[in-house]
């Protein structure tokens, strides 16, 4: 998880979405959650971890399905997890409030 959580970091850090924080009093701890479908880690009984799989309980529908539902609309849209979360406006008083913290320091979205 930790390669996970940095990676991400990094790749926040080098578009500008974060930047790093030295003092807020609004500091969460990063919370990593597995996509649905796939695997999420569990102990056994001698206090181990194992991965397991999950099931997907939303799955996608096949392109075929998705553009015969598509060709007839007049509008579509498309938000994708990295830039479609990120365009929410934060008022620059407010931008301490959304500091979080990880191994890898404490940051804040821009």
């Amino acid at each position: 998880m930790k390669e996970v959580v940095n990676k991400e970091i990094l790749k926040w850090l080098d578009v500008e979405i974060i930047y790093p924080i030295l003092d807020s009093s609004w500091v969460s701890p990063v919370q990593c959650v597995s996509k649905k479908g796939g695997v999420t880690v569990v102990s056994n009984d001698n206090n181990g971890l194992i991965p397991t799989p999950r099931k997907d309980n939303f799955p996608l529908p096949f392109i075929d399905q998705m553009l015969d539902r598509l060709a007839r609309k007049a509008f579509y849209y498309f938000l994708n997890r990295f830039s479609g979360y990120n365009q929410i406006a934060i008022a620059l008083n407010d931008k301490e409030k959304t500091t979080f913290t990880c191994p890898y320091g404490a940051f804040a979205f821009r």
